[in-house]
């Protein structure tokens, strides 16, 4: 049983990046999504209170909600098929640091006392979305890094140091 098992992770490790990026997209289209329709998303009150704070009152209140369910569709489509993953990848950072700003912008209702509200643990466990968007990004790093042999040194060279 524990070769079956090995052999199927070993096949899963070769795939495992991209399942995880397509998952985390997954998510993100779904919430995404969510949020076109008025009243759909718990998180909408937040989400566009936010918005409208970091964006310094400049986007209408009306348009706030669907620009944020575009933005958050668009990456997580981008994160699904993989176009354009460097550029999908920073938009989903600069994102999380949006998500993550409210926990700071109403601290009111993130925060009973000193422990998380309700509201502010939705935002806390994004915490996993960036550690897995962590690891896509370096293995994308990775993939499209590319490494300069070096060329050998001239013989009289090598023959000097001996």
């Amino acid at each position: 049983m524990t070769g079956i098992l090995d052999a199927a992770l070993c096949r899963y490790r070769r795939h495992s990046t991209t399942i995880l990026r397509v998952s985390v997209g997954l998510v993100f289209v779904g919430f995404g999504v969510m949020k076109f329709a008025p009243d759909a998303s718990p998180a909408e009150d937040i989400a566009t209170r936010t918005m409208d704070v970091l964006a310094f009152g400049l986007v209408p209140s009306g348009a706030t909600r669907p620009l944020l369910a575009l933005f958050e569709t668009t990456i997580g489509l981008g994160l699904i098929t993989g176009i354009l993953l460097r550029l999908v990848l920073a938009a989903f950072f600069l994102h999380m640091a949006g998500v993550f700003a409210a926990l700071l912008i109403l601290p009111d209702e993130m925060w009973n006392g000193q422990l998380p509200t309700l509201e502010a643990q939705y935002i806390i466990k994004n915490v996993v979305l960036i550690a897995a968007c962590l690891t896509v990004a370096a293995e994308e790093s990775l993939r499209t890094t590319v490494i300069t042999p070096r060329r050998p040194e001239p013989v009289h060279r090598v023959r000097a140091r001996l």
